[in-house]
This record gives structure tokens, C-alpha cells and sequence, in this order.
């Protein structure tokens, strides 16, 4: 994610508020409230992008193996954005181990999905060894923020309902399908001119 200047100028100053409290004018705060709603904004579009990357890679699957270099190039971009590999990735990368590329992406795949399984477990022997711990460590941290103790106080606004979320759109209606070109008449039914 890329911040113009007016936004790191804004960025700036509510860091500098957050270390060093101090009264903000109106117009610094209604610049920190369109920053974090210009950043839930691209934290929404980076989620509905993923998600179109995701069922487009699940429909390149479904029609594997003919879907083979789509799938394939579809999956390394899924990859590089964070996804983890699926049961149903490895077991189609599996049965297309043949295919050198798609060797090679299984091999990658099985290494990051043990570092996801075994990152998930040591979450879970975490969260399951001390609970009150983490959280009471955790509230203290929160309430030693400006407002933290005071915010919990006052009253609660009424929560926004959030905005109408697009659908997101089939591959078919972003990318129309490519007409084949027409072939050129056979020699004996062109007209000379």
C-alpha cells in the first residue's frame, strides 16, 4: 500500500499524537478519520481481490488438467500474495507431478503448508498454556494508550452499518472471451479491384 504525501503528513502527526498525547484540532482529527477510512477502504478491496483470486483459482482447479498453465500461474500469484496451499492444491499438484513446473510448485507448496500447520500449532499450545495471561498482558498494553482507560468510560456510538459490498465479478465479465479472427476468403472468391 502506497501513501500520497498528505496522507504521511497525517500518518506523521497522529504517530506523534500517540507517543506524545496532546489536544487535536478538529481538522487533524477529521484528516485521521479519512486516512483510516482511505485504509479500511484498500483493506476491503485487497479482501475482495483475494477472495475473486481464490474462486478463480478453485474454477482453474475444477478443470484441471486442461487448465494446467492457468492453474499453475494462478496459484504461484496466490502464492505470492500469502495464500496457503490447500489439501485440494497439493492433491491436484500431486497428480500432476509430471509436469516439471507443477513438480516444482508442489515441492513449494508442501513446504508452506508444514510451516502453516505448524505455525497454527504453536498458536494453539500458546492460546492453551497461559490464557489469562496473554490477555491481561495485552489489556494493559491497551490501556496505557491516550484515552484507553477514559474511552472505556463514555459511552459507545451507535456502530455504521458498513457499507454495501460489491459481488465480485466471474473472470467472464472482466475479461470478455477472445473472438477467434475471421480467416481470409479462399483465392477464388476474391474480387480483384
Amino acid at each position: 500500500m502506497a501513501f500520497s504525501a498528505d496522507e504521511l503528513r497525517v500518518l506523521r502527526r497522529a504517530l506523534a499524537v500517540a507517543l506524545h498525547p496532546a489536544p487535536l484540532q478538529d481538522e487533524d482529527v477529521q484528516d485521521a478519520l479519512l486516512l483510516a477510512e482511505s485504509v479500511d477502504e484498500a483493506v476491503r478491496e485487497a479482501g475482495r481481490l483475494r477472495a475473486f483470486l481464490l474462486d478463480d483459482l478453485a474454477r482453474y482447479r475444477e478443470a484441471l488438467p486442461g487448465s494446467l498453465s492457468g492453474y499453475l500461474e494462478l496459484l504461484q500469484d496466490a502464492l505470492a500474495a500469502g495464500y496457503d496451499p490447500a489439501a485440494d492444491d497439493l492433491a491436484a499438484l500431486r497428480a500432476l507431478r509430471r509436469n516439471p513446473a507443477a513438480a516444482a510448485l508442489l515441492a513449494r507448496c508442501q513446504i508452506l503448508a508444514e510451516r502453516s500447520v505448524r505455525a497454527r500449532l504453536a498458536r494453539v499450545s500458546q492460546a492453551t498454556a497461559t490464557p489469562a495471561a496473554a490477555t491481561s498482558a495485552s489489556r494493559a498494553r491497551l490501556l496505557a494508550l491516550p484515552g484507553g482507560r477514559a474511552s472505556a468510560d463514555k459511552p459507545k456510538p451507535t456502530p455504521t452499518p458498513p457499507p454495501a459490498e460489491r459481488p465480485v465479478p466471474k473472470p467472464s465479465e472482466v475479461f470478455p472471451p477472445r473472438r477467434r479472427p475471421v480467416p481470409p476468403p479462399p483465392p477464388e472468391e476474391r474480387v480483384a479491384g
